[in-house]
C-alpha cells in the first residue's frame, strides 16, 4: 500500500528541478526498502538537469547514497532491517553472461540504465498517483526508497553515512579505474586530467597503490591544492600547459593518462600523453552520442590503448565493503572529499557547489 508522501527532488523534462512531494510502496519480492541517511551530489545529477542526458519522464535525482534497511520483500537473503548499506547504481542482474563471468559492471540484464526497478516499474509515485521514476534505478534525493536487493550493499555500522554515500558512485569510480580498469601498478607514472570528486578518489588510488609520479592537471588552483593533499606529485594548469608536451619532455610519457571530465576534446589529447604501450582511461562520462578522434598510425605503432571505464569496473558487493574497510583502518583519506552538508531542500544550491569546481563533494541529508 502507498505510504505518506514525502519530499523528493524531481526533474521533470518539461517543468525542470522541482521539490515535489512522492508516495513510496513497500518493498516487494527481491526488494528492500532504505531509510536514507546521506545523500552525495554527482556530475551524473547534473548531466541530467543540464540536458546533457536527456530524459523523456519525471525522475526522482539521486544515485549516491547510504542509509538504513527499514523492510525487506519476500526472498532477501543478503541484507535484514537495521543492516547499514550503500548503495550500489548499477544494480547487476547477477544472471547474464557478463555478471556470472564476474564483470557485473557491464551488466545486460540491468534495469538500471533505464531509471527503473528490475521489472521496469517504479515504487515511486506522486500525489495524484502517477508515476515519478527512480534516476539509475535508485531515486536516492528523498528520505525513503525501495531498490532491488543487489543494489544495497551491507557496510559496517561504524562507516559514516556521508562515507558510505560516496561509495556507492564517485569513489568507487574513481579508485576503481585505478585498481580495477588500469590495473596500475608500484611505480607506474599516471595524469589524471580533473580534479573533481571522481578525479581525487583516482588521485587517492594512484597513491594507495604506490604509483609514482602522479600528475594533477585542472584549471583550478583550489582543485590542484587539494589533489597535492590526495597525493599528486606534480600539478599543471590546464589553461597555460600543454599537458602532452610536458608529459612527454619531462617523464618521456606517462603510463596511465586518466581523463576525469567527460570533455571529448580532453581525450582526444590523452595518447600524446602516453609512453609506448601506455593506456589512457575514460573516466569521465561524455554527453550522449559524443565522438572523438586519434592518431591511429601512433596508437597501433606505439601499442597505446584505449580502455573506457563504467563504475570502475567495480563489482559493488565486493570493492564497496573493501573500500569502507580500507577507509576505517585509515588507509584513504576520504573525510577530506567532503565539503559542505545541506539538507535537501537546498539541493539546488548543492548543484551550484558542484559547479563551482571545489573538487570536494556536497552531501544531502533528508
Amino acid at each position: 500500500m502507498p505510504s505518506k508522501l514525502s519530499p523528493a527532488i524531481v526533474f521533470d523534462p518539461f517543468s525542470g528541478l522541482r521539490s515535489q512531494d512522492v508516495s513510496l510502496r513497500s518493498a516487494g519480492p527481491g526488494e528492500v526498502e532504505i531509510d536514507v541517511r546521506a545523500a552525495g551530489v554527482c556530475h551524473s545529477d547534473l548531466h541530467i538537469v543540464t540536458g546533457d542526458w536527456p530524459t523523456d519522464r519525471p525522475l526522482v535525482l539521486g544515485h549516491e547514497a547510504a542509509g538504513v534497511v527499514t523492510a525487506v520483500g519476500a526472498g532477501v537473503t543478503s541484507v535484514r532491517p537495521g543492516d547499514h548499506v550503500v548503495l550500489s547504481w548499477f544494480a547487476p542482474c547477477r544472471r547474464c553472461r557478463k555478471c556470472v563471468a564476474g564483470m557485473a559492471w557491464l551488466c545486460t540484464g540491468t534495469k538500471a540504465v533505464a531509471n527503473t526497478l528490475p521489472d521496469g516499474t517504479t515504487p515511486f509515485t506522486d500525489a495524484e498517483g502517477d508515476p515519478v521514476w527512480p534516476y539509475l534505478g535508485l531515486g536516492a534525493f528523498t528520505d525513503r526508497l525501495v531498490v532491488p536487493e543487489s543494489a544495497a550493499v551491507k557496510v559496517p555500522e561504524e562507516l559514516p553515512f556521508s562515507i558510505g554515500a560516496l561509495l556507492g558512485c564517485s569513489i568507487t569510480t574513481g579508485i576503481g579505474a585505478v585498481m580495477n580498469t588500469a590495473r596500475v601498478r608500484p611505480g607506474e607514472s599516471a595524469v589524471v586530467v580533473g580534479t573533481g570528486g571522481v578525479g581525487l578518489s583516482v588521485v587517492m588510488g594512484l597513491r594507495l597503490v604506490g604509483a609514482d609520479p602522479v600528475v594533477a592537471v585542472d584549471l583550478s588552483p583550489e582543485r590542484l591544492a587539494v589533489a597535492e593533499r590526495f597525493g599528486a606529485t606534480h600539478t599543471l594548469d590546464g589553461a597555460g600547459t600543454d599537458v602532452a608536451a610536458w608529459c612527454q619532455e619531462e617523464l618521456g610519457g606517462v603510463d596511465y593518462a586518466f581523463e576525469a571530465i567527460g570533455s571529448p576534446k580532453v581525450v582526444e589529447t590523452l595518447p600524446a600523453m602516453l609512453t609506448s604501450g601506455g593506456a589512457a582511461v575514460l573516466v569521465g562520462m561524455a554527453p550522449t552520442g559524443a565522438t572523438g578522434s586519434f592518431n591511429l598510425f601512433d596508437l597501433a605503432d606505439q601499442g597505446k590503448r584505449i580502455l573506457g571505464c563504467n563504475y570502475g569496473s567495480s563489482v559493488g558487493e565486493i570493492d564497496i565493503p573493501k573500500l569502507a574497510r580500507l577507509y576505517l583502518a585509515g588507509r584513504l583519506p576520504l573525510d577530506d572529499l567532503i565539503g559542505r552538508t545541506r539538507p535537501l531542500r537546498e539541493t539546488a544550491e548543492a548543484f551550484d557547489d558542484l559547479r563551482s569546481n571545489t573538487g570536494v563533494r556536497t552531501i544531502l541529508t533528508p
